[in-house]
């Protein structure tokens, strides 16, 4: 397993497995024995970094969410889990009301503390290691949200702050206003990202003005220029559609960019022997900007084809061909 140290502060870092588990559906898609088995394994594995949020998986049973924290809460009061993992969890995107698809009503960040202490009581916490606001709340002043959350961090309810699915304009005022304040300020960026390049002029449920969440040039450069961040990739695997020829690209990868990516990519699998999985996987934690693999997982199988990418060294030469493809 590959580890990396998150955190800019020293007093408040963490290291933490490069490949992370997500267990947005555990608990309602993936059923309790199954994800108990996935845990196991990913913990035996030496994977340390556990990701969920308040609002998985509520579109699977039509709930507001919760079922993932209380699952993972059931899981390590059965196993004795303590302060060896690294929980993540999220604010923000939580239904007012039970609702079985994505939905336009939902929570802003308007009670953070109040779903922070939800969310603890699923996990059966007392603190969160890793907080991030799920979605950008433009009603609620950026200095409020900056304070709260620094204030969480400051009583040692959380440990590390993040952003999820904001414009990266909107992230730097964040950083900005938090630094100068002298308040903790926010160490991951947590964006869906992969080795083929979605297109990003869809508007969407959140966003008219383009497709928000996805690790965009504008986002990597800045995590280039910043140091101190790290980039938690979520879908990295396109749900399968690397390895299964049932899971079809999404319309947002049909282009240019993805033919030419998809060939270089069939090359390097070949050479290496390793799955499409374990190649994205592997350049997407051995670049250049400090990146954590979020993946998801429904069997063992699935978590061992994972894992078994941090075993997996990329040559430079063939790092070089699957940057450089598609750029033309």
């Amino acid at each position: 397993m590959r580890y990396l140290t998150i955190g800019s502060d020293p007093a408040r870092q963490r290291r933490v497995s490069q490949i992370a588990l997500g267990a947005m559906l555990m608990g309602t898609a993936t059923d309790e024995s199954t994800s108990y088995a996935v845990l196991d394994r990913y913990v035996e594995a030496g994977g340390t970094f556990i990701d969920t949020a308040n609002n998985y998986a509520y579109w699977v049973n039509g709930t507001q969410g919760g079922e993932s924290e209380q699952l993972l809460g059931r899981w390590m009061r059965s196993r004795g889990v303590g302060d060896e993992l690294a929980i993540a969890t999220k604010v923000g995107g939580r239904p007012l009301q039970p609702a079985n698809q994505l939905s336009e009503s939902v929570e802003g960040l308007q009670g953070v503390k109040e779903s922070l202490a939800r969310s603890l009581e699923n996990l059966g916490r007392d603190h969160i290691d890793v907080y991030y606001a799920h979605i950008d709340d433009y009603s609620v002043p950026v200095e409020q949200q900056v304070e709260t959350f620094g204030s969480l961090v400051k009583d040692g309810s959380v440990g590390l702050v993040g952003l999820s699915n904001y414009w990266t304009w909107r992230l730097e005022r964040y950083r900005a206003l938090a630094a100068q304040a002298g308040l903790p300020g926010y160490d991951l960026l947590q964006y869906h990202h992969t080795y083929f390049r979605s297109r990003t002029d869809r508007g969407g449920l959140r966003a008219k003005e383009g497709t928000l969440g996805v690790a965009d040039g504008n986002l990597l450069t800045y995590l280039r220029s910043e140091p101190g961040l790290t980039l938690v990739a979520y879908t990295p695997l396109l749900s399968g559609a690397y390895v299964r020829a049932d899971r079809p690209l999404d319309e947002l990868y049909d282009h240019a960019g993805t033919r030419a990516r998809k060939a270089a990519l069939d090359k390097v699998v070949k050479e290496t022997g390793a799955t499409a999985n374990q190649v994205v996987l592997s350049w997407l934690t051995g670049g250049e900007i400090p990146t954590i693999a979020l993946v998801g997982a429904s069997s063992v199988a699935q978590i061992d084809d994972s894992l078994a990418a941090a075993d997996l060294e990329l040559t430079a030469d063939q790092r070089q061909r699957l940057d450089a493809a598609g750029n033309n």
